[in-house]
């Protein structure tokens, strides 16, 4: 965030603001201090707007994205503790984008070293039981760094890294 307060007083800007809602407020977000401590707002939180009232209303205009899934910052893909690399968050953004585009809409990738843990949507974990879809995500995410490739019967869950504190 500090970054960012530089960039945007170089560019003459007054105010620099973040997408948290509501539903995010019970989450742990060590972010948040950052974001309280720097002054920056948090006008969805602040107005206690959650994701559906916000799809809702991005319906209502007529934006294109208004139903696209949540994708949140990626580093909250790894555990804590674990060290985060440009070349570590590459690897879970390509498997991300690999699932996207082989049809999983509500999901995550989450690396555990050479270990790729996919929570799914039940339908997701539809796709993925196909065989030749299981196969070409394996093969895929091997050909992207991962050993392994496993599929958490937990489903997609918001903060499961999280649960280890």
């Amino acid at each position: 965030m500090a970054k960012i307060w530089e960039i945007a007083r170089e560019r003459g800007l007054a105010h620099v603001v973040e997408g948290s809602n509501a539903d995010d407020a019970g989450d742990y977000r060590p972010g948040f201090t950052a974001v309280k401590e720097l002054g920056v707002a948090s006008p969805l939180l602040e107005a206690g707007l959650t994701k559906q009232d916000i799809r809702e209303i991005s319906k209502g205009l007529g934006l294109a994205a208004w139903d696209k899934p949540s994708f949140a910052c990626l580093a909250i893909r790894f555990p804590y503790g674990e060290s985060i690399s440009s070349e570590r968050l590459s690897m879970v953004d390509r498997a991300e984008e690999y699932l996207y585009g082989v049809g999983l809409r509500q999901f995550r990738v989450r690396f555990h070293g050479n270990l790729a843990r996919i929570e799914a949507d039940e339908a997701g974990f539809s796709a993925l039981a196909a065989p030749a879809t299981r196969e070409r995500v394996c093969r895929a995410f091997k050909e992207m760094g991962f050993i392994y490739v496993s599929a958490d019967l937990q489903g997609y869950r918001t903060g499961s890294m999280d649960e280890t504190l």
